[in-house]
């Protein structure tokens, strides 16, 4: 089994029988799923046929939805950490140059023939290279689960107590105990699979959320502001978390790995074609994401949480559904991290003893799910883990990779007008990923920008009836809102 390439870390999209040299080692014919948020392409295999190539439009919809994912939720945290006017400014500029790299990546990798990510880098700096890309692609994963315990963690006590109605201290109330439970009984039998390819239509599912979280924050924009005090310097322009914004943010454009993948489905592909379906999409995504993180930081302005949905009453039965909602496709998501996490493990040790057996298969996923839980119980707030994700993995996957890839391969001096943004690009990275791991460390220790579970003080204050249905209190609340 070779290194896994972009389509093991995706959907494989193979001809049986098909491999892939990387080095000496051979590449496994597989299929599985892969979850939206994290921004990976589900593609499906029809009768070992690979599926039909897509138009513009076609290709524009599985590049936005490979986009928006539960990264969104960070949005509203990033501004509060950057300041209000910096930080729409940064979810501008961090989408501009997203655009730029997504499309000298797949330039690059037109000058040297590459189909995958791993190619181009490989081709561009050899083996070390290509393990380096390995590592991060191993880490990416391995926090997104840490992440996604933390949120379970969040999420369904929250729903526990709401609907048995407990109190904080009962035994449902207790994170730890609940993702333990969650992970014995969920998490970790999915994450056993050894093929995992039925659970490629949570991507479906997690872009419906998405739109179903959209709604719902668009709708408490008018149902909450009322009620929600507006914090001390709430939009003041710039604050001090820039960097750890720049991560979060990163994290929900990161889609680079699918960029291979959509320009080999894309009908009739050329760089032009990729150029102008990259520049639609995210201009789309970039709008969808200013919508729910600036309509989500106006309701709570300084009480912003990285887990948006913590910011809503317990209380609250419609933000119940919503979380209820997000764990149930984080439980389902995580296991697909898990595949991809253990493939790596299995490229870095046990390339020359393939296939596995069933116990290494099993002693390597019970490892890697125990110790992502162990993580998990460091912290609970997931800004903090957002932001080590972002300025870890997806700063150097999405920006700094692309730019140094970029300016290798391309002919012409490293200083001219054609290379200059590609190197601006890679020393910001670079820049932003040494001070945001700094700091994202130091905040690990200090938690003081999270709420911790706790309800927020403006619920107690809350005028909304959660016996009343969501039309009624739209159209009670948010029309005396509007007439005040």
């Amino acid at each position: 089994m070779a290194a896994p390439t972009e389509n093991t870390y995706m959907l494989d999209q193979r001809d049986s029988g098909t491999s892939i040299q990387a080095g000496n080692m051979e590449e496994e014919t597989a299929s599985f799923g892969s979850p939206q948020d994290t921004k990976m392409l589900v593609l499906e295999e029809q009768g070992g046929k690979k599926v039909d190539v897509s138009n513009l439009q076609q290709t524009g919809f599985n590049y936005i939805n490979s986009i928006i994912g539960s990264g969104i939720i960070g949005i509203a945290y990033a501004l509060r950490q950057a300041g209000f006017g910096l930080g729409i400014i940064l979810l501008l500029f961090i989408a501009l140059i997203t655009d730029y790299s997504l499309c000298i990546l797949v330039k690059s990798g037109n000058i040297v023939g590459a189909t995958t990510y791993q190619d181009l880098v490989h081709a561009a700096f050899g083996s070390p290279g290509f393990y380096f890309l390995t590592f991060i692609q191993f880490v990416y994963p391995y926090i997104a689960m840490v992440s996604y315990n933390v949120i379970i963690g969040d999420t369904i006590t929250k729903v526990f107590l709401r609907v048995f109605k407990l109190p904080r201290d009962s035994v449902l109330g207790n994170r730890n105990l609940v993702v333990l439970v969650c992970t014995l009984i969920i998490t970790l039998p999915l994450s056993l699979l050894r093929n995992i390819s039925r659970l490629n239509k949570v991507s479906l599912i997690s872009l419906i959320f998405a739109v179903f979280i959209m709604l719902f924050v668009l709708v408490r924009l008018g149902t909450m502001t009322k009620f929600v005090p507006v914090t001390e310097g709430a939009y003041a322009f710039a604050n001090y978390g820039v960097t750890n914004a720049i991560g979060v943010i990163a994290f929900a454009y990161m889609c680079h790995h699918n960029s291979f993948l959509l320009y080999s489905a894309l009908e009739n592909p050329s760089q032009k074609r990729w150029n102008r379906v990259t520049h639609i999409s995210i201009s789309a995504a970039c709008m969808m994401t200013l919508v729910f993180g600036i309509c989500g930081y106006v309701t709570f302005t300084g009480f912003s949480q990285g887990d948006l949905l913590e910011n809503y009453c317990m209380d609250d039965d419609w933000a119940n559904a919503a979380r209820l909602l997000f764990t149930v496709t984080i439980m389902l998501t995580y296991p697909i991290e898990c595949f991809v996490t253990r493939e790596v493990v299995e490229v870095a040790f046990f390339a020359s003893s393939q296939p596995s057996s069933m116990l290494r298969h099993s002693v390597v996923t019970v490892l890697i799910v125990a110790t992502t839980f162990g993580f998990s119980t460091l912290t609970d707030c997931l800004g903090i883990v957002l932001e080590l994700n972002g300025v870890l993995t997806a700063v150097p996957l999405a920006y700094v990779l692309p730019a140094i890839t970029y300016l290798k391969l391309e002919s012409g001096s490293l200083f001219s007008w054609q290379k200059l943004p590609a190197f601006l690009m890679a020393l910001w990275g670079m820049v932003v990923a040494v001070c945001g791991l700094i700091i994202a460390i130091v905040n690990m220790t200090d938690q003081s920008t999270c709420s911790h579970g706790e309800e927020m003080p403006y619920c107690k204050h809350s005028p909304l009836n959660p016996n009343t249905s969501l039309p009624v209190n739209i159209t009670g609340i948010f029309f005396s809102h509007i007439k005040d």
